[in-house]
């Protein structure tokens, strides 16, 4: 379900369906670790630049915090609903996190405490692996929803700025460009849609 790169480009996690997270060797194409989440794994980030953080999201409505040298997770927090996706802003002090409760959670990682909510009476999260994105300054987020549209807010002040709808089904995934306003997003359809500078 999630693959990231952990701090070298020789060393891949994994987060699977099967419950597990997996550390792999690309050079020798092995398994060096297995770590038992107990619950699918739907989508995880690396929270520093050694790799030795690594933040899961889980079917079982859990946000699980890792240390790599370590065999359990450190601790957790629990949302309403299951986890869809993760997104960590370019500081690293911020997570954001998709919910099946139709909602889109914003954590400051240095409190392991929810800051704000995000939410409208027509957003509805699309699927369980909706995935939601910040922009490139962190002051946006984009989600897609089951209407076909995708929602944008602002991380500052908690409005809704933007609904995007020129999809005819479940918008899956966005994507911001890394240095403009530029978002890309995708629906169940296999329909790709760039949106202008917002």
């Amino acid at each position: 379900m999630a693959a990231k790169f952990l701090g070298e480009p020789t060393k891949v996690i994994t987060g699977s369906h099967d419950r597990t997270l997996k550390i792999w060797d690309l050079r020798s194409r092995m398994c060096t670790e297995t770590k038992f989440a107990g619950s699918s794994c739907n989508d995880l980030v690396t929270s520093d630049g050694a790799g030795s953080t690594i933040i899961s999201g889980h079917f079982d409505k859990r946000i699980r915090f890792w240390d790599i040298r370590t065999e359990m997770s450190a601790n957790h927090i629990m949302l309403q609903g299951k986890v869809t996706s993760l997104d960590l802003s370019r500081d690293s002090n911020y997570l954001l996190a998709c919910v099946r409760d139709d909602t889109i959670q914003l954590i400051d990682l240095r409190m392991n405490t929810i800051v704000r909510s995000f939410s409208h009476e027509s957003f509805k999260v699309g699927c369980d692996w909706s995935r939601a994105a910040f922009g490139p300054m962190g002051r946006l987020l984009a989600v897609g929803a089951a209407d076909g549209a995708a929602y944008v807010w602002s991380t500052h002040s908690g409005k809704l700025e933007a609904v995007l709808k020129d999809h005819t089904s479940a918008v899956t995934a966005v994507s911001w460009h890394p240095q403009s306003g530029l978002l890309a997003s995708v629906d169940r359809s296999k329909r790709a849609v760039v949106w202008g500078d917002l």
